[in-house]
């Protein structure tokens, strides 16, 4: 119905615009045999306006079409570009054009050059406004959070938890899953970010050809659908994301980095490797290796503990046992207590960034200088 109407109008104006350019054309004296017979003066201005209005039956659908078309780019561009750049960008636009209005009416008393250079110069800064404040975004932005400083500490407080609410995940916490009980114990605040790329990797991962990969993207795919259903868990898929041109090829880690740059998120992962390059660009990591190390209970030499020695360990009458949270340790003199339940008295303490290791004795062997060589032992628990 809209789109009827809307040809109806055009077509009219079409035919009206017709009619006043001939009537025109005869106010001027263009052709002064039809301005002399009154006749000729209506015929003419009926003829125009008959033929521009037929021209306007053929153009009108195609303008029609042209227009939806822009209007529907436009609006998938707008909904994929982010808040931030919108905000921005119309901020930049409205700048540039202001500066080309006062522009303008400086250039008035130039005549009609200085209208063609005032409408050259407002598409000329409306475009710089908008395009260098869409590239300074970052810089912006940090200024604009400056601002609380002056105006009151509270409101300062409060737009810096806004933006470490926000946190985006990697694939491979998805696919650890200690990140769901995490959440549901309430440790976890803010909103939890999925971008499209993540999902992409995780599929892909899921539909692999090695059995223990299918196995793991499928399990964290039902992992991130069980955080979603959770009433009490914020997940967001980012579908709105629009990337770059220079980002498309870009591997996942990378866009990850940028895209918490870009929102003023933090990155939530276990990948050693993605944590560190994170880091060089000043985006912060919530590890979950690091958060179970740290809360690993503190074992101090000197101290009594129980374990089962499962395994022999590389060096000659060791042995190997583990506790409940994959800490692992190294006994010695333990082979012979394999498949055993024994008491055990911690001699030292191996800390390193990949997990912790312990060291001890059973507690009824006595034989004087009998300490476990922590230097030599070079094996690590891959688990914490």
């Amino acid at each position: 119905m809209i789109r009827k109407i809307t040809f109806f109008i055009l077509t009219l104006c079409f035919g009206l615009s017709g009619a006043y350019a001939a009537l025109k054309i005869i106010n001027i004296g263009f052709v002064p045999m039809i301005e002399s017979v009154p006749q000729l003066r209506v015929g003419f201005i009926l003829a125009l306006g008959a033929a521009t209005l037929v021209l306007g039956i053929f153009i009108t659908p195609w303008i029609i079409r042209g227009v939806v078309w822009v209007a529907v780019k436009l609006e998938q561009t707008l909904q994929k570009t982010p808040t931030q750049d919108l905000l921005i960008g119309s901020v930049g636009l409205i700048i540039g054009l202001i500066i080309a209005n006062l522009l303008g009416s400086l250039l008035s008393d130039f005549g009609w050059i200085g209208k063609v250079f005032w409408f050259v110069s407002t598409g000329i800064l409306g475009y710089l406004g908008l395009s260098v404040s869409v590239k300074k975004r970052e810089d912006i932005w940090n200024a604009f959070a400056n601002i609380p400083k002056f105006v009151g500490k509270d409101k300062q407080v409060k737009v810096e938890s806004q933006q470490v609410s926000e946190k985006v995940i990697d694939t491979s916490v998805i696919i650890d899953g200690r990140i769901a009980d995490l959440c549901t114990s309430g440790f976890i605040e803010g909103k939890l970010i999925v971008p499209p790329f993540v999902l992409e990797e995780l599929r892909h991962i899921a539909d692999s050809s090695d059995l223990l990969k299918r196995n793991r993207g499928r399990r964290g795919l039902d992992i991130l659908n069980k955080m979603r259903k959770e009433s009490g868990i914020n997940v967001q898929i980012y579908e709105n994301m629009q990337e770059p041109e220079e980002e498309t090829n870009d591997e996942v880690d990378t866009k990850l980095v940028k895209l918490a740059k870009r929102l003023g998120a933090k990155i939530f992962t276990n990948d050693f490797n993605l944590n560190k390059v994170a880091e060089l660009h000043g985006v912060k990591v919530l590890n979950i290796n690091e958060l179970a190390n740290a809360v690993k209970p503190v074992v101090l030499p000197g101290e009594e503990m129980t374990a089962q020695v499962v395994k022999d360990g590389k060096e000659a009458g060791q042995g190997v046992a583990y506790l409940d949270d994959g800490t692992m340790i190294v006994i010695d003199e333990g082979k012979k207590y394999i498949g055993q339940t024994i008491n055990l008295l911690v001699t030292s303490v191996l800390q390193t960034s990949a997990g912790r290791m312990i060291f001890a004795k059973p507690k009824n062997y006595n034989k004087k200088n009998s300490s476990s060589n922590a230097g030599e032992y070079v094996e690590v628990n891959m688990l914490g």
